[in-house]
């Protein structure tokens, strides 16, 4: 099973092998975890999620607009349902809607080309090779996670999804859990986000932050590393841009 509570979710878990402190060396020594996104930022899904949501907006009679989906990101299924039944022409019961919307999104992620972002899986790669704790961080449903990874064929130490929570992003709650799980000092660690929500709800759990923004911007601001890509971006550079010594 999964560490993140879900036996859907256990392909998703592999442990990371010996993570202590006296195992890591070099730009990871101080560097306690890095916990990473999903949705825009290790996975371009943000394309297929507009899919979903536009089939299911056609069957409740509405119109759907990137406007829309912007106004969503990094936000949870709950929030999405809501705005999907305030625009719809057609009333249905909420349970209806995110039970279409999932379904949408596994067929599409099955089916449509899926790619991960540029950088994030070479990262990922250096963080494990490092020995360090690792976790995903997701508002997004099992089902949906477990597309996604089984996808990408990649795993991480820990997941923590929506179902895991009693309050998705901008709530802290899910970077809090996956601190705990890790063992590790969120103020020693490293979230890598690339929604506004997902920003406010690593810094509120003490983590530093990295934005990698995708569809919508999240502005600079002091405290606060944006970048445009990961792309060539290494572990080291990670730690010296949030302040975490080499």
């Amino acid at each position: 099973m999964s560490q993140s509570g879900h036996p859907a979710l256990s392909a998703a878990y592999r442990p990371a092998g010996n993570t202590t402190a006296e195992a890591r060396s070099g730009p990871a020594a101080r560097v306690q975890a890095v916990v990473f996104d999903m949705d825009g930022l290790l996975v371009d899904s943000e394309p297929v999620w507009f899919q979903a949501e536009s089939a299911v907006m056609t069957r409740l009679g509405g119109t759907w607009t990137p406007g829309d989906q912007h106004v969503l990101v990094g936000g949870s299924l709950a929030t999405t349902v809501s705005h999907l039944l305030a625009k719809a022409a057609q009333p249905a019961e909420p349970a209806d809607v995110a039970r279409w919307l999932i379904e949408a999104m596994v067929g599409l992620l099955a089916s449509h080309p899926l790619r991960a972002l540029p950088g994030v899986l070479d990262l990922l790669d250096e963080v494990r090779a490092a020995g360090l704790p690792h976790a995903l961080v997701t508002s997004s449903e099992p089902a949906i996670v477990e597309a996604v990874l089984a996808r990408l064929d990649v795993t991480f130490e820990v997941v923590v999804c929506a179902a895991d929570v009693a309050a998705t992003k901008p709530d802290p709650e899910g970077y809090l859990l996956a601190a705990a799980k890790l063992g590790a000092d969120p103020a020693q660690s490293i979230a890598l986000e690339d929604s506004s929500n997902g920003v406010a709800a690593a810094e509120a759990a003490g983590y530093r932050v990295v934005a990698v923004p995708s569809v919508v911007p999240v502005p600079a601001r002091s405290g606060l590393v944006v970048l445009p890509t990961l792309a060539g971006v290494t572990l080291g550079q990670l730690a010296a841009l949030t302040g975490l010594p080499g």
